[in-house]
């Protein structure tokens, strides 16, 4: 049996990922392709959605390709889990003639530090995703894909869509958010919500807090007083604002002037 093997955090899995599916299933001489989400990447700490919910969502999306399947096999160990480890579980478990393990572009430069790199080269023939106009060596089979597969953009906005409906859930009101990327501006995103009183000021960033930790910042520096808390996690400001504060200091008109 010949199969391709397609892992990754898939933290989200997007069109890009689906892409690159279509296109082995269509150009390699397969009679399967598996997909592997990660419990754990062995190069990651964490991710922005479980492991239960993006194995959930990579199945949800692909129940309609006969020739794929999603393997929990990674998930299952609760552990970071290796390439070369699920290489040799498949070859256990099945009676396999060859393997393809489909990589994206990104990965090239750093394929000489994967774990047990000299055996797992022995056991597959790489196949990459392109991406980014990355220059591919000659003698890696390419898939040709049109679609950027990075999820950094996609992770971000979700970000920005779990805080927005944390604070609409919690009664801030008028919130509103800044695309600040392409400006001069010196973090990506700001959110601004106005609060019903102190208090619910203070609440919605206790509210935030166990938020922002699942979604794995951890760098969160938090300003806070009676009219106006400010909670900065880097590359993102969220202002929480009493309607008086917000009023006074127009931070809209100011933010609106300088987003690209």
């Amino acid at each position: 049996m010949n199969i391709a093997v397609f892992g990754g955090s898939f933290d989200p899995f997007h069109e890009g990922h689906f892409q690159v599916i279509k296109e082995a299933i269509k150009t390699l001489d397969i009679d399967k392709l598996f997909v592997i989400p990660t419990y754990l990447n062995p190069f990651k700490n964490s991710f922005l959605l479980s492991e239960k919910v993006r194995f959930r969502k990579v199945k949800e999306a692909l129940k309609d390709l006969k020739k794929v399947e999603v393997l929990d096999f990674e998930i299952n160990q609760k552990r970071k889990v290796t390439t070369f480890e699920s290489i040799k579980y498949l070859k256990i478990k099945y009676d396999l003639d060859k393997i393809y393990l489909i990589i994206g572009a990104d990965n090239l430069k750093s394929l000489h530090k994967w774990h047990s790199y000299k055996e797992l080269e022995n056991l597959v023939e790489f196949v990459v995703a392109n991406r980014d106009d990355i220059k591919v060596p000659k003698n890696y089979k390419v898939l040709d894909i049109k679609v950027d597969i990075s999820s950094t953009k996609l992770r971000k906005k979700m970000r920005v869509e779990k805080i927005v409906e944390l604070l609409d859930e919690k009664k801030a009101e008028n919130i509103q958010v800044f695309d600040m990327r392409g400006s001069d501006y010196f973090v990506d995103d700001v959110i601004i919500a106005t609060t019903l009183s102190d208090k619910h000021g203070f609440a919605l960033a206790d509210y935030l807090k166990p938020l922002l930790k699942e979604l794995g910042e951890k760098n969160i520096n938090l300003e806070q007083s009676e009219d106006w808390t400010v909670v900065d996690l880097g590359d993102m400001l969220i202002h929480l604002m009493n309607s008086d504060y917000r009023s006074k200091y127009n931070l809209e008109e100011f933010l609106s002037h300088r987003e690209n």
